[in-house]
């Protein structure tokens, strides 16, 4: 499983988390770290990631496509 750490969130995780879930990235890292929570949320979908967070907005995106996703 590879991981996408959202922008509150630091990006020093991504090193310190490496062994356990190569892969991984931090918004920042991909350019998206001013891209709305959807744009986001659809990046994580289409790439594969499982999104950490502290925000509760992108379960309500999940909620409002009617599909499981990578907050699953």
């Amino acid at each position: 499983m590879k991981l996408l750490f959202d922008q509150n969130l630091s990006p020093k995780l991504v090193n310190w988390l490496a062994d356990l879930y190569p892969g991984s990235s931090h918004v920042l890292s991909l350019g998206l770290d001013l891209a709305s929570d959807q744009a986001i949320w659809e990046y994580a979908w289409d790439h594969g990631y499982a999104i950490v967070t502290k925000d509760a907005d992108y379960r309500e995106i999940q909620a409002a496509l009617f599909a499981p996703g990578p907050t699953e």
